[in-house]
């Protein structure tokens, strides 16, 4: 195992320490919102401070971007970046909702190289480096082998902080309801692309998602066999946060749907 992978899973587990400690007096928890619906607790701060902690104690010059704190240390070159969610699925956490996990990814040189996500909920730690493969508790995993869209379960993530794309959403599930198994929406998107990579659903579709929703989970749904990228069928998802992600099969026909529906602004 790479070295950097190491430090990922050790910063991962010691924020999911702090977040199993906290789940267990959900009500004394001081929740904040940061803009309507958008949520932000002690806990995630805490999770935050101990996984870049963990990083620095090995890593000290290298860069990191955080949801919480932001960007911070290293140099605007550097060649190495940490890209971090410290609890992705925070109002299901507040809410006794038992889907959220820890999401790290790591970038060389503008290329996501390693990932790690952490259920604690579930002790379900999945990982990746690139061409290594992705792995569940040290098994490989794959994405699902079903060929037809009409036997697909889907995941997606709906709008919650910015509306602007609503309508075009609503038609892109309302297509898909009517045209695969099942459509799932859990609430933490680092975990549904997870999902897609272990093979427990077969495509995953999110509009307006930040680099570290998706970071790590994108490079395991690619090291599993899948394809991931934004509504343009580019690897700009990162950049968009417009993310569609599948086993190859049926990448091949979620995306065109998604494509049917997107407003102008999502075709960029």
């Amino acid at each position: 195992m790479h070295p950097i992978l190491n430090i990922a899973i050790k910063a991962a587990r010691r924020g999911a320490t702090v977040i199993n400690r906290a789940s267990l007096d959900l009500d004394l928890l001081e929740v904040q919102t940061k803009q309507p619906k958008d949520f932000v607790t002690e806990v995630d701060r805490a999770a935050e401070a101990a996984i870049i902690d963990t990083i620095h104690e090995a890593y000290p010059e290298h860069s990191i971007l955080a949801e919480e704190s932001g960007s911070s240390g290293g140099t605007a070159d550097g060649e190495f970046q940490w890209i971090i969610d410290p609890l992705d699925g925070t109002t299901n956490f507040i809410h006794g909702f038992p889907q959220y996990a820890v999401s790290i990814g790591v970038a060389q040189n503008g290329v996501i190289q390693h990932g790690v996500i952490y259920d604690p909920n579930r002790n379900e730690l999945f990982t990746a480096s690139r061409g290594k493969g992705a792995f569940l508790n040290d098994r490989r995993i794959r994405v699902a082998k079903r060929t037809r869209l009409g036997e697909a379960l889907i995941g997606t993530g709906f709008p919650f902080r910015n509306f602007e794309h609503i309508d075009a959403y609503l038609k892109m599930f309302r297509d898909l309801a009517e045209k695969t198994a099942g459509l799932r929406r859990p609430g933490a998107a680092a975990l549904d692309l997870a999902y897609v990579a272990s093979g427990r659903t077969d495509g995953f579709f999110e509009i307006g998602l930040s680099p570290w929703d998706i970071a790590a989970g994108a490079l395991l749904v690619q090291e599993a066999g899948g394809l991931v990228s934004d509504f343009a069928g580019e690897g700009d998802y990162l950049k968009t946060g417009n993310l569609v992600a599948g086993s190859p099969k049926i990448f091949g026909q979620l995306l065109p749907i998604i494509q049917s529906h997107c407003d102008e602004a999502l075709r960029a």
